[in-house]
């Protein structure tokens, strides 16, 4: 018996043997390359699976999260960041942040990612502003921004990882507001204002500087609290606040103190004058009418004044000569202010002493009416005059109301002195009647402290009916500041005195930008075109602008009135553009009334 062959089975030829050797092999191999791309195709899925779920888990972030090139072109982005750059993730790839956001912006980012290719050192947590092109808003972003680098080591751009904290950040900045402002007017608190004050202090005693403070405390608060309530109260304090900001310079400070105090830091002011008239334009925006769970209502404030260094050179005693000061106006009368400094107060004194003369005028008999004529175009006969105030005192003489009746709007004075007027011209009116004059008509311009008095349209009344004069012969002129207001009360006052049948005219019409829409809304009969328009009639761009006045009131069929006439000129002006009626010293000057009643008889019999 042969053994058996290395090669193949017993029996079987060498041929057959390899031949069965090789054919196993074969199956072999084939197994081995079916398990093999087997393998590759489960391998290929995972590595699917895989990138599918980190881009899932990428765009389900609440981040912006993109890889850049060394050039900062993008490689790719998730829909988050594409989206605020107003695009998709794939038109971004190849193209830089210069292509979506503003050029200042997209340096920024630029220079940052350079930087950090340059170094190799990562930013951590850099907070960066962003446009969101799809809303327009700025937001801001804690960004990260690391190395990308191969396999090698070698970096080949940035990846970036940005969180959204603007909400964040709105809020701190919120706390760090309300940390030093007041919660309800948005102003500086006592806080701010006290380093405010220790500021300036130090800044004028290196420059030897001068400063104001003014303290502001509202008249009778705590009826407005008790009777309409908390809810009024707050809105009283805010429309107060923007009205004292309103009220000072860019450079001035104004700040609540807590309750109804307010106090106002005036930097380098000019001079007394500058003082007071800032201390006037507090009390004039306290006293305007406010609105409050939908009603009018009106306040006043009382102003105390300290000036460093002359009432103290420390935050504690400035404080204090203010706080004195605002007393002091309290008690002489609220809806006033008074002045610490002993310079100041030398020259309030002689203000004091005024006022107090001027309270005593009408009790003297010291106040006169002048009356300016007012000459019809068409008839040439006086048809009319205009009121005019005069304070003959003993010692200066016959005094312009210029001297004194800023002083009286002040301080209130104007109040009983305009109801003094009105009754003086009713009474004069009917005088001359009595005599046997013609019937004119007389125009009484209102201040506004007297146009916002509660007592004014039944004292327009009363004087009407102690004197018998008919209302349409008593015209009451109104100021475009006063008019521009256009409160719910302007109009019902308005209304009310044009059912009384008197009349109402607009005094020095085209001075300010009262619009033709508020003319044509209100029960207006008379616009008196401004005299500094008819003053330069020689220019043509102002007599372009009288000529479009005196077409305004015509157009809406108002009696138009040339203010200021002082020329021939002038009054051919006037005429040709069809006014109705001229006055100024082309007609005549402002004469005493017996000297009116005999102008009265020459020019109108």
């Amino acid at each position: 018996m042969k053994p058996a062959s290395l090669a193949g089975d017993a029996g079987t030829s060498p041929t057959e043997a390899g031949s069965s050797t090789a054919d196993r092999l074969l199956s072999v191999g084939e197994e081995a390359g079916a398990l093999a791309a087997k393998e590759m195709l489960e391998l290929a899925e995972v590595l699917r699976r895989e990138r599918s779920l980190l881009r899932a888990i990428i765009e389900s972030l609440p981040a912006h999260i993109y890889a850049k090139d060394r050039e900062s072109r993008f490689i790719a982005c998730n829909a988050t960041v594409a989206r605020c750059m107003g695009t998709t993730p794939l038109e971004a790839i190849g193209k830089t942040d210069f292509d979506f956001y503003p050029r200042e912006m997209a340096a920024g980012f630029f220079a940052d990612e350079q930087a950090l290719i340059r170094s190799g050192q990562p930013l951590i947590e850099r907070e960066e502003r962003v446009l969101d092109q799809t809303t327009g808003e700025v937001r801001y972003f804690a960004s990260t921004k690391v190395p990308f680098r191969d396999d090698a080591g070698d970096i080949i751009g940035i990846i970036g990882l940005g969180r959204d904290i603007t909400e964040r950040k709105r809020a701190d900045e919120r706390i760090r507001f309300l940390a030093t402002h007041d919660s309800l007017t948005e102003l500086p608190n006592r806080a701010t204002f006290s380093e405010a004050l220790a500021a300036a202090i130090a800044d004028a005693r290196t420059r030897g500087g001068r400063f104001a403070i003014l303290f502001v405390d509202l008249d009778h608060f705590k009826f407005i609290n008790d009777s309409l309530g908390h809810e009024a109260g707050d809105s009283l304090l805010k429309q107060l606040a923007a009205r004292l900001r309103a009220s000072v310079r860019a450079n001035d400070l104004v700040a609540r103190l807590g309750g109804d105090e307010f106090v106002l830091l005036c930097k380098d002011p000019a001079d007394l004058e500058h003082i007071e008239a800032l201390a006037s334009r507090v009390l004039e925006s306290a006293i305007r009418p406010v609105a409050l769970l939908g009603q009018e209502r009106r306040i006043s404030a009382s102003v105390g004044v300290a000036v460093y260094p002359d009432d103290g050179d420390t935050e504690r005693v400035l404080m204090k000569s203010a706080d004195t000061a605002m007393y002091t106006a309290k008690e002489e009368g609220k809806s006033t202010y008074r002045l610490s400094s002993r310079r100041l107060r030398t020259e309030s004194l002689e203000r004091a002493l005024l006022e107090s003369e001027l309270r005593q005028s009408i009790e003297r008999n010291e106040l006169i009416v002048h009356y300016l004529p007012k000459l019809e175009l068409n008839s040439r006969v006086i048809t009319g005059a205009e009121a005019l105030l005069r304070w003959s005192r003993p010692d200066l003489g016959l005094l312009p109301p210029s001297e004194f009746l800023p002083l009286a709007e002040e301080t209130g004075l104007i109040v009983p002195i305009g109801m003094w007027v009105l009754k003086t011209v009713c009474r004069q009116h009917m005088a001359w009647r009595s005599a046997g004059l013609p019937p004119v008509q007389i125009s009484v311009n209102l201040a506004a402290r007297q146009f916002h008095d509660e007592h004014l349209v039944p004292g327009v009344l009363a004087a009407l009916m102690e004197s018998g004069m008919p209302p349409q012969m008593l015209e009451l002129g109104l100021s475009e500041t006063l008019l521009l207001q256009d409160t719910p009360h302007v109009t019902r006052v308005l209304r009310q005195l044009r059912r009384a049948g008197v009349k109402l005219a607009v005094d020095n019409f085209g001075a300010t930008y009262l619009s033709l829409a508020v003319i044509r809304e209100l029960p207006i009969d008379t616009l008196k075109v401004g005299r500094a328009l008819l003053r330069d009639i020689d220019q043509a761009e102002t007599r372009a602008f009288a000529d479009a006045i005196i077409a305004i009131g015509k157009s809406l069929r108002l009696t138009v009135v040339a203010e200021g006439i002082e020329s021939a000129g002038q009054a051919a002006f006037a005429s040709d553009r069809a006014c109705d009626a001229i006055q100024g010293f082309y007609v005549s000057r402002p004469v005493a009334a017996a000297e009116f009643g005999e102008l009265l008889g020459r020019r109108g019999g």
